[in-house]
């Protein structure tokens, strides 16, 4: 039994000698700011530092980031975009700390990082470095064109600039109710791979409404909230429309008019004929009359 049991317990004192360990949540670090990758190492025996080599690479493509030994930086091999932004803690390494300083962190430096060090034996690990940005306040319009109509489809903008990564867009009505499903989102990266996100909701123009949009970044939360309120103004008769109804206002008025003089023209003619024929009849029938009283004479 002890024969089985002795090469397991030197294989666990010589795994004991060197371990290295990095954080297990992601590292988020600001986009124009400095981030430490914090690793460090536990080594049984004292060392000296003429010992301690320290490698930093990327994870996926083995680029170098920084390295160390011979007790001073070697940088030969380093990524030319790594220049002139890492190093060590020098005062620290004695003291089994081997984390990295990343200064004025960008998008591209996102992505896995492993720590190398080696005191005789060797062990290594990666980390998750993330980058995050906080965006713009948000600002909200309401499309305008002149013939907006109660009832009608309206799209609403929300403009947010400078972020990352991509946030999560949140519409909401006046009264609190979720109108996310009504949206469409897109993404614009500028030069540092900063993202615009423009997002439109689609609501039916009622007056007297309000809706916010919000921002919450995955990585550092929520980022604020713009309102924006559709009052009776913003759907009252546009300039174009008032002044074609008004005219046919004036129009019909002219018309009507028109009519009543015309109906009163004709009313006094025919009032006038009336008058007319009846005083004929009476001269026809005085006429009449006469010529009966001279029959009658004679």
């Amino acid at each position: 039994m002890l024969s089985l049991l002795l090469p397991a317990m030197l294989t666990i004192q010589a795994m004991a000698v060197m371990e290295v360990l990095v954080p297990e949540q992601p590292v988020v670090a600001l986009h124009g700011r400095d981030a430490t990758l914090n690793c460090s190492f536990s080594h049984a025996n004292s060392f000296n530092l003429s010992d301690l080599s320290v490698f930093w690479q990327l994870t996926d493509t083995k680029r170098s980031v920084h390295g160390y030994w011979g007790e001073r930086d070697q940088l030969t091999d380093q990524a030319e975009r790594f220049a002139n932004r890492t190093g060590l803690f020098p005062a620290q390494l004695g003291l089994c700390n081997a984390s990295l300083l990343l200064s004025r962190v960008v998008v591209a430096d996102e992505g896995s990082y492993t720590c190398f060090v080696r005191v005789q034996d060797y062990d290594s690990a990666a980390l998750l470095l993330q980058v995050a940005a906080p965006y713009s306040k948000p600002v909200v319009t309401l499309q305008t064109e002149a013939n907006l109509r109660p009832g009608d489809e309206v799209a609403l903008t929300c403009v947010a600039y400078g972020g990352y990564p991509e946030a999560n867009v949140i519409w909401k009505d006046g009264g609190g109710r979720n109108l996310t499903d009504n949206i469409t989102t897109s993404l614009v990266a500028n030069e540092e791979g900063l993202f615009t996100m423009t997002s439109v909701l689609t609501v039916v123009l009622e007056p007297n409404s309000t809706y916010s949009c919000g921002l919450i970044n995955p990585l550092l939360g929520g980022e604020g909230y713009a309102f924006v309120t559709i009052t009776g103004q913003n759907i009252a008769f546009p300039p174009v429309a008032l002044w074609v109804t008004v005219g046919l206002a004036v129009c019909l008025l002219v018309l009507l008019v028109a009519l009543a003089a015309v109906c009163r023209r004709k009313i006094k003619e025919s009032c006038e004929e009336a008058r007319r024929e009846a005083e004929e009849a009476k001269e026809l029938e005085e006429g009449e009359s006469k010529t009966a009283m001279t029959l009658l004479n004679s």
